[in-house]
């Protein structure tokens, strides 16, 4: 009996606390799924080559949230333009560097195909720091790791961005 009462006390509870979001205007980002203005518009960008190591990484993770398929006409092309640093600071009473700082920034521009009007100009960054120890293949080892971690961020962010302005253009369009 007491599991029920605090079953229907909760569902009022979370019932009460819902009423306000109603009338506040939040949508879902992706409404409709699949067939939804947003996940329409995000499968139709083509992302343009992005030079070094890096830009194939950034590409690869956009290309994995996008889901642009093969063969078919792109609506949009999603520019981007990377800027990589690696950073030595910590220096050590040796004077050697203790830490390093990986910093990965990206400009990107979303562009319609059809006007050629650029819909989204944008900046996105991540960065993380390194431990240097002894080991030179370590050091390496985790520089590496920490670009490809740094550039799965900027691509969610773009994408999320992307989608934002998306939704966005869905909204004021009839």
């Amino acid at each position: 009996m007491m599991r029920i009462v605090r079953a229907g006390a909760f569902r009022a509870v979370v019932l009460a606390c819902s009423l306000p979001l109603a009338g506040c205007g939040l949508q879902p980002m992706y409404a409709g799924g699949g067939d939804g203005a947003v996940a329409r518009g995000l499968s139709a960008i083509q992302v343009a080559t992005i030079e070094g190591r890096a830009g194939w990484l950034v590409r690869n993770a956009l290309l994995d949230k996008l889901s642009f398929p093969e063969g078919s006409a792109p609506r949009y092309r999603l520019d981007v333009r990377l800027d990589d640093q690696l950073e030595a600071f910590g220096l050590l009473r040796d004077d050697t560097v203790g830490r390093e700082r990986r910093t990965l920034r990206a400009r990107y521009q979303l562009v319609d195909l059809e006007t050629d009007a650029i819909l989204l100009d944008a900046t996105a960054g991540s960065d993380a720091g390194i431990d240097v120890i002894s080991s030179d293949y370590a050091t390496i080892a985790a520089e590496q790791t920490a670009l490809e971690n740094l550039a799965k961020d900027v691509a969610s962010q773009i994408v999320t961005d992307v989608a934002l302005q998306l939704r966005k253009g869905a909204a004021t369009s009839p």
